[in-house]
């Protein structure tokens, strides 16, 4: 099997990572605007050879990783070049603007629109992490408008990665990610603006900061290049999620001005229902 990956970061690093261990007669190549990417790869051994959008007419399979905004034209222009028998797979946090763009493509039907929710706040070939997509969810969206046998050959390597799997279309996508990782995104982004703009002293943040800052602002590390264009495509929905946070604080803050305890206790109670939903679903 012949596995091209463009984009050799976190997620295409680790997706070659998985595959090798896996598929140990998978040929992994790479593409990536960086070259020095490349060569760090081949010396990490995340790819086997380094390639070029031209090379794709022998590829089994292309994993796309790279920003929302670039893979509007890579997947395009990897359509182009494929054979009628190669499955072209991304990884986006959008999916609704990627699968109006290929709508209409000749080759729609070798293209597979996928989201494995995965990763760290790291970046990089040297964020490739083994096992990274093992028990996470992968959502696939229109897998209708994907050739049958090359579903069947997306599910065979998701399956041997260990993800689950879960079917929406594109617009049901976007909204839900909006909520549960696109808002998680800003407000550990803005918790960490809002502390180095109060705490000027950066040894009294990394003296005082608990595990409770570390780990709610750990998301702040992410890259601006990836994050910028997932906010920017997912516009609407991420101003209605962040409506909607701006007014529980806003309400949170309210109560704390009245001295309404009670009421703190109350909600900070009814919020602990999270727990509960985090840690019994399997």
């Amino acid at each position: 099997m012949k596995v091209y990956i463009i984009g050799i970061g976190l997620i295409g690093g680790s997706f070659a990572l998985d595959v090798k261990a896996n598929f140990p007669e998978a040929k992994i190549f790479g593409i990536d605007a960086s070259d020095a990417h490349l060569e760090r790869a081949k010396e990490l051994k995340l790819i086997d050879e380094k390639a070029s959008m031209a090379d794709l007419k022998e590829a089994d399979v292309v994993f796309v990783a790279v920003p929302v905004d670039v893979s509007l034209g890579v997947i395009s222009k990897a359509l182009d070049q494929v054979g009628e028998n190669t499955l072209v797979i991304d990884a986006g946090s959008t999916k609704s603007k990627l699968c109006q763009a290929v709508s209409n493509h000749a080759n729609r039907r070798n293209f597979l629109a996928a989201h494995p929710i995965s990763g760290t706040e790291y970046s990089g070939p040297e964020a490739a992490t083994p096992n990274l997509f093992r028990d996470k969810t992968n959502i696939i969206c229109e897998v209708e408008k994907t050739a049958f046998k090359l579903q069947e050959r997306a599910l065979e390597i998701f399956s041997k990665l260990g993800m689950r799997i879960r079917y929406m279309d594109p617009e049901s996508h976007d909204r839900h990610i909006a909520y549960v990782s696109h808002l998680s995104h800003i407000s550990s982004f803005m918790l960490g603006k809002t502390v180095l703009e109060k705490e000027k002293n950066e040894r009294d943040i990394f003296d005082l900061a608990g595990s409770g800052f570390a780990s709610t602002v750990r998301l702040a590390k992410s890259s601006p290049a990836m994050w910028t264009p997932i906010f920017q495509q997912n516009k609407e929905n991420v101003l209605e999620t962040l409506n909607g946070y701006i007014s529980n604080l806003t309400q949170f803050k309210d109560l704390i001005e009245n001295e309404d305890f009670e009421e703190v206790f109350n909600e900070m109670e009814r919020t602990n229902h999270i727990r509960t939903i985090l840690n019994g679903i399997n």
